[in-house]
């Protein structure tokens, strides 16, 4: 099992910090996000990673990298602990031109090989059991396909700025007749839209491939490689079970940051009254 993140992007929402701070290493509680995407990895086998980066990303390589000095002034275990690399072989590769999610996947192409692989962005989490990671690798294999993760949206919700899956039932997950970007209100094929997590098989590398070599330029996305896929019957969705964080936005950052510390059992009752006071004082 091999897994892919990719964290190439610029992170312009949430300029001005992200001129300096990656993006990926914002915190939730005190580890970053891309943290918990490494840790569902490993929850799930992955113990090969490739994360394709950027040159303003060194911190991204620093992260995971030990730290000799730190690692000798600390007495603590915990504190060792809590530094310690992950047990794991990450690897970095730098997108030089953002070109889109496509241009970068196929910078994995030879790290993949003849596997399949699981694809993850930073900004969006997953927390249930078993791992997200898992579940989409349990589609795979009872099946062979790609996966992509679905979520199924509320009626009357406008989902129209996501990715809708055009779905069937079948015997393993959803048959996945295409994808369709952002399609106007009331279009939409169905209620689940991609969340953004797949394993990608070496035909959605293939068909990757051939639709380079055909692209007339700009931008180039994974959406046209997975639809030639499912037209080749070859898709599989995915309805996840689980917690959603979606971190891409402040917004969602914002409550994200919060949902954790509420969560956390040292700081969490005292996080709690300290938001109840507030609300009390008409502070939010």
């Amino acid at each position: 099992m091999k897994g892919l993140i990719l964290a190439a992007g610029y992170g312009t929402r949430f300029l001005p910090i992200t001129k300096t701070v990656p993006k990926e290493l914002l915190p939730l509680g005190t580890r970053p996000a891309l943290d918990y995407i490494v840790q569902e990895f490993l929850d799930s086998g992955v113990r090969q990673i490739l994360i394709v980066s950027s040159r303003r990303k060194r911190a991204l390589e620093d992260y995971f990298d030990r730290e000799i000095e730190l690692e000798g002034s600390l007495s603590r275990p915990a504190h060792q602990a809590a530094i310690r690399p992950p047990d794991a072989e990450i690897f970095f590769v730098r997108q030089q031109r953002m070109e889109g999610t496509g241009a970068a996947v196929l910078l994995a192409r030879e790290f993949v090989g003849n596997d399949p692989c699981v694809v993850a962005f930073p900004d969006d989490l997953h927390f249930g059991s078993p791992p997200l990671t898992r579940q989409l690798w349990d589609l795979y294999d009872q099946t062979g396909d790609a996966v992509v993760a679905l979520e199924r949206r509320p009626e009357g919700e406008d989902i129209s700025r996501y990715g809708i899956a055009d779905v069937e039932p079948a015997d393993a997950g959803w048959k996945i007749r295409g994808l369709i970007e952002k399609p106007p209100r009331g279009t939409e094929p169905s209620r689940f839209i991609s969340i953004g997590r797949y394993v990608l098989t070496p035909a959605v590398f293939d068909a990757l491939v051939s639709l380079r070599r055909a692209h007339p330029g700009g931008e180039f996305f994974l959406t046209g490689a997975l639809n030639q896929t499912a037209t080749a019957g070859g898709l599989r969705g995915c309805e996840y079970r689980g917690v959603r964080l979606d971190t891409g936005e402040p917004d969602g950052y914002y409550r994200a940051v919060t949902q954790f510390w509420l969560q956390d059992p040292q700081y969490g009752p005292g996080f709690r009254e300290y938001l109840q006071a507030l609300l009390a004082e008409g502070h939010g």
